[in-house]
């Protein structure tokens, strides 16, 4: 498909550039991948060196098209033709990890972390959730106590993205009183003494994630880690958070969209009662409703986007948009699924997988009820 309102020909490039490392070093043992729950190391490298790893960072860092949010989704979209949300969340957990980092971390960590992670010789992952906390971020207990010249950190993590490999941790922590004036945020990395990481998590769906538990046991951690100003970090997460859900909107958006083209090729294929099943009329008026309901998620996500890239708050916006595109995006595999029928339900079919990898996105960057409380907030409600 052709969006020349929102795409150029550096964008068409950028596309062109991923779907070839999709095609070629993907799609030919994402099956295998996704049964054994994990994917090669070397893929970070090989993305490093293509550049699309580096794909909305600061030139300085050596990034490319800072700021250029369609450039961004264009490279999303192409790796989400590799059917696997899970390999999509792992290779991309710099993009949560690392903006952070980037935006308010000092020149120093800036410089020592940032360049390695998008060369994809190092890993970054981004540790907010807690077993008991869930979306409830501003009610963190991991502590960190000020001792000199560093921090000393217990507490723990869960369902983290890049938990295992990641070399690098943007992790929240409470180094205040409670509420959200209390958060701060340290990077933390792999090897530190009492920090240590649980067995990769068996999940519903996103089986290629490297999804686990992190573990903090007296961490000690240099003051010169800290990621913007103490007790400052709440909003830093906040912001954090807006792409992140752009991020998932895109993928509820490509989920849909493979959906429904399994859908549609499998309803010229099958036969029932002697005809395709596409010639009845039921099948047609579901794939009909399927597309629509894809058309209008995927045009407002697009126009979000370009708000974010103008310069335009859109929290609301953002909202509405991960909200709408996740609700079309369970409808979609939902009844694709329905219309393989029995086949739908087998391991060996795309639809089966991506009804299972759809699950998380409505959960994802803040559940759809948190959405809903954001937007009415937004609403002066």
């Amino acid at each position: 498909m052709s969006y020349s309102e929102y795409f150029n020909e550096t964008h068409n490039q950028v596309r062109a550039s991923v779907r070839k490392i999709v095609q070629d070093s993907v799609l030919p043992y994402i099956n295998d991948w996704e049964e054994a729950g994990t994917f090669p190391r070397e893929l970070y490298d090989e993305a490093g060196r293509a550049g699309v790893l580096a794909l909305g960072y600061p030139e300085a860092l050596g990034g490319i098209g800072e700021g250029d949010v369609f450039m961004k989704i264009a490279a999303s979209e192409e790796l989400m033709r590799s059917g696997s949300g899970g390999l999509v969340a792992s290779l991309g957990s710099l993009d949560i990890g690392l903006p952070p980092i980037v935006k308010w971390g000092s020149d120093e960590l800036k410089n020592r972390v940032v360049p390695p992670v998008l060369r994809g010789e190092k890993i970054a992952a981004l540790a907010i959730t807690e077993p008991n906390g869930g979306s409830d971020v501003a009610n963190i207990k991991t502590r960190a106590v000020s001792d000199g010249d560093f921090y000393r950190v217990s507490g723990s993590k869960t369902f983290i993205t890049s938990g295992i490999r990641a070399d690098y941790y943007t992790v929240a922590v409470r180094t205040g009183g409670d509420g959200y004036g209390g958060i701060s945020l340290l990077l933390m990395e792999k090897g530190m003494p009492g920090f240590t990481t649980g067995t990769p998590l068996k999940k519903h769906g996103w089986w290629a994630s490297d999804t686990a538990e992190l573990f903090f046991d007296d961490v000690k951690v240099p003051k010169s880690n800290l990621i913007g100003s103490e007790n400052a970090g709440f909003f830093v997460i906040m912001t954090n958070f807006q792409m992140e859900r752009l991020n998932l909107a895109v993928m509820a958006n490509c989920t849909s969209q493979m959906a429904l083209e399994e859908a549609l090729r499998y309803a010229h294929e099958r036969e029932a009662f002697g005809k395709p099943l596409a010639k009845m009329q039921v099948i047609r008026h579901k794939l009909a409703d399927m597309a629509t309901q894809i058309e209008a998620s995927r045009e407002f996500t697009y126009r979000v986007a370009a708000r974010i890239e103008a310069g335009i708050p859109s929290v609301k916006e953002v909202s509405m948009a991960k909200n709408f595109s996740t609700k079309v995006s369970d409808y979609v595999t939902y009844e694709a699924v329905q219309i393989f029928g029995g086949m739908g339900f087998m391991r060996e079919t795309l639809v089966e997988r991506l009804a299972r990898d759809n699950r998380i996105l409505s959960i994802g960057g803040g559940t759809y009820e948190i959405m809903n409380e954001v937007i009415a907030k937004q609403l002066g409600l």
